[in-house]
């Protein structure tokens, strides 16, 4: 929280919630479904276990995570994004996105859309107005 400010803002509400490397690594590994314990450490390359105990848990306790048993002897669990989880879904996109092409190369491969194989483009949108909002305009967004 800012000292600043008796409330924190919504990036850093975010951040305090999902805001390291393996935090979000963890939830794309979960956008593709339920996995357990051997499969997630399998697919975050490098991750100790206790590493991935607690930010499973942390996940949890926010509400991004369900946990559920699958054996009881010996106690072992199933993990899954909750509908919170699954929203961080357009953020990753978007972080991936910046990613591909923020101090990289002019050949960097951007996200393509998988269907037509087009070059993706992030944009912000109002559906009252239905329109694309523009970065200038976009600037002045407020927080309610």
């Amino acid at each position: 929280m800012r000292e600043d400010s008796a409330m924190s803002s919504p990036l850093e509400e975010a951040v305090s919630r999902v805001g390291d490397r393996w935090t979000l690594l963890l939830v794309d590994a979960l956008l593709d479904g339920p996995r357990r314990f051997g499969d997630l450490q399998e697919d975050l390359k490098g991750i100790a276990p206790n590493v991935l105990t607690q930010r499973l848990r942390r996940l949890e306790r926010e509400g991004v995570v369900t946990v559920a048993p699958y054996s009881t002897r010996p106690p072992r669990f199933v993990y899954q994004l909750t509908a919170s989880g699954h929203e961080l879904a357009g953020a990753l996109r978007l972080l991936a996105q910046w990613g591909a092409g923020a101090g990289r190369a002019d050949d960097a491969e951007p996200l393509r859309h998988p269907s037509c194989g087009t070059a993706l483009e992030a944009r912000w949108w109002c559906p009252t107005c239905s329109r694309v909002v523009d970065d200038a305009e976009g600037d002045d967004t407020v927080h309610l």
